[in-house]
């Protein structure tokens, strides 16, 4: 599924084509290293609460990332459609830093 046009075309949507894709893309980042919760998101990248809760919701929106836990206990994962397509989400990332 590498190089799959339907996952390059969703992630590069979320990331680039909307408002809030670099927010998404330091979280997405954030938890590939480490999975979270959204308080610990927040005190790592520096954003309000209720914009790291607003970004989650699109992620999981688009199967980006997963939740495992309930209520206050959920800790946010990278989802397997993400890591089956981790070349893509890679290239669009070096692209985005490349154009700062």
């Amino acid at each position: 599924m590498t190089n799959d046009p339907y996952a390059k075309r969703l992630l590069w949507f979320v990331f680039v084509g909307s408002r809030g894709g670099p927010n998404r893309l330091k979280l997405v980042q954030a938890i590939r290293d480490t999975p979270l919760n959204a308080n610990q998101l927040a005190k790592e990248l520096g954003l309000d609460y209720k914009a790291i809760i607003h970004h989650v919701g699109v992620l999981e929106k688009n199967n980006i990332i997963t939740r495992i836990g309930e209520k206050y206990n959920v800790t946010f994962f990278i989802s397997p459609f993400l890591e089956a397509n981790m070349d893509s989400f890679l290239e669009i990332a070096q692209k985005l830093e490349k154009s700062k």
